[in-house]
């Protein structure tokens, strides 16, 4: 069996994730599942935003290699073209 590393979602993938729910109208498990993230985190962060509050509890975020950043930006971008192209 493979192990899974622990990811770090960037605020900005966090933000794409909750706008499917809040702005294309989909389920939170639609997106959870599109994603391949588990509903919790993405309850959790929706509503974090609605309170006004950041969407990670987690302290100063450690410094971003360029592989990570890259990685992100595409998951954002994936999130939002899949978003698209079920409307």
């Amino acid at each position: 069996m493979q192990t899974i590393p622990n990811r770090q979602d960037t605020q900005e993938f966090q933000e794409a994730a909750v706008n499917q729910v809040v702005d294309g109208g989909r389920s939170l498990a639609e997106v959870a599942r599109s994603l391949e993230i588990s509903e919790k985190p993405l309850g959790n962060w929706g509503r974090r935003g609605r309170r006004g509050q950041p969407l990670s509890r987690s302290g100063p975020t450690p410094d971003v290699t360029d592989v990570q950043a890259e990685l992100s930006r595409l998951r954002a971008e994936n999130a939002q073209l899949k978003l698209t192209r079920t409307f």
